[in-house]
């Protein structure tokens, strides 16, 4: 079912490497003729956010309309308000037009959300209860997060040379469920009349087969390893976790599964992150693991995501925040919103070519030198947002096309 959703980087080459989207893929077929001559036509749904979200967009935006077009696609864009943005505006995070939009569209382009300013409303008024909302409504529940040590950047990563250089991993996370959405949930008051806040982290075995299934395809396509993480000495759901991951193991002898504590697993990534290929994790640990994964590249600015389902269009956004801090001030690292425009492509509409221009335009980009801030070393050219993208742009339109 999940043939087509790994990412199997090649370091050496052009380091987002994705897989196409396939008739086996989570992603409906949307297979196209690619000798048919008319121009292919997607609708985009284009959420900015907050911070930095509607710089890095605009720049993405630029990229993929570029790539589109040299490769004969054409797309129409819409964009919606979500976080705090729609808050401001409509009073909700995720307006009912912005889920509907997002819905009839062939994919979903996210910049960020969130910010101080909003840190302070309630559970339901803030601006990461309509990205939940979001996921829910797209039912999305495979979040593909890899990280990557490219060579031009190793000497960024806040590690050894020795320990950052080589590592080429996948987080898998489970992305609709366990104690992001479970319930009951809420604030109370125990027997002793204290006040008290309560979580559930539950999940039912179709959660877990599912997930465990795209995580074995993708480490299949691979290096044939999975690793994965639970917290199966304290936890009942962790243990329920195992059990279920231990059953799908059945079905792929020929991929070599391990398993491993959350605690240690999180100590493991920093110690030698080279002993990963693919992780499959929960909800919260794969949020927690995955951020903590992508500092051992050099910068969260650089990694790219994908939230997939079994039908319905994809998510793509770059897993960093809003970052209000450097908000406005052309200071953003656009390059992983860029690389999430290049998954949309392969992922979510099955436009090969297209993304490897992408791409490539990254890596030629990186190649010549340009860093912003947050991967910026001695020797390197200092660029701001806008000039990162422009830089882009060129290497997409100087590229020899690929033949058919």
């Amino acid at each position: 079912m999940a043939a087509s959703m790994q990412l199997n980087v090649k370091p050496l080459k052009a380091a987002f490497n994705l897989k196409p989207a396939t008739k086996h893929s989570l992603r409906p077929a949307r297979i196209r003729c690619a000798a048919t001559a008319a121009t292919k036509k997607y609708n985009i749904t284009l959420l900015p956010g907050d911070g930095i979200g509607p710089e890095v967009i605009s720049v993405a935006k630029n990229v993929l309309k570029l790539a589109g077009s040299l490769e004969g696609l054409e797309f129409a864009f819409q964009e919606m308000p979500m976080g705090g943005s729609a808050l401001d505006l409509v009073g909700v995070p995720l307006p009912e037009e912005t889920l509907s939009a997002a819905k009839q569209s062939d994919a979903v382009l996210l910049g960020a959300i969130g910010g101080y300013k909003w840190d302070k409303n309630e559970k339901h008024l803030k601006p990461e209860t309509g990205l939940l909302q979001l996921r829910e409504g797209l039912k999305v529940f495979a979040n593909l997060r890899p990280a990557t040590v490219l060579p031009q950047l190793v000497d960024s990563s806040t590690l050894k040379k020795e320990v950052a250089e080589g590592v080429d991993l996948m987080v898998v996370r489970e992305l609709t469920g366990g104690i992001y959405f479970g319930k009951p949930r809420g604030f109370g008051t125990n027997e002793n009349g204290e006040e008290i806040g309560f979580n559930t982290e539950v999940y039912a075995a179709y959660e877990i087969d599912r997930i465990a299934r795209v995580a074995f395809e993708t480490a299949r396509k691979r290096h044939g390893k999975l690793c994965s993480v639970d917290k199966a000495n304290v936890l009942e759901a962790s243990m329920f976790w195992r059990k279920r991951v231990m059953a799908i193991a059945s079905e792929y002898p020929d991929v070599e599964l391990s398993h491993m504590y959350v605690d240690n697993a999180a100590m493991q990534l920093v110690r030698d992150p080279k002993q990963f290929d693919t992780i499959v994790t929960n909800n919260i640990f794969g949020d927690i693991l995955s951020d903590e994964a992508s500092m051992i590249t050099g910068s969260i600015g650089m990694l790219p995501s994908a939230s997939l389902g079994a039908s319905g269009p994809g998510l793509f956004e770059p897993i960093h925040g809003s970052a209000p801090d450097i908000a406005g001030q052309d200071k953003a690292n656009p390059l992983a919103t860029i690389l999430s425009a290049a998954m949309l492509l392969k992922y979510g509409l099955g436009e090969e070519n297209a993304a490897n221009r992408i791409e490539k335009a990254v890596l030629d980009t990186l190649n010549k030198g340009l860093r912003t801030g947050d991967i910026y070393s001695a020797g390197s050219k200092l660029v701001g947002c806008q000039e990162m993208g422009e830089e882009v742009l060129k290497s997409v339109e100087t590229q020899v096309p690929a033949a058919v």
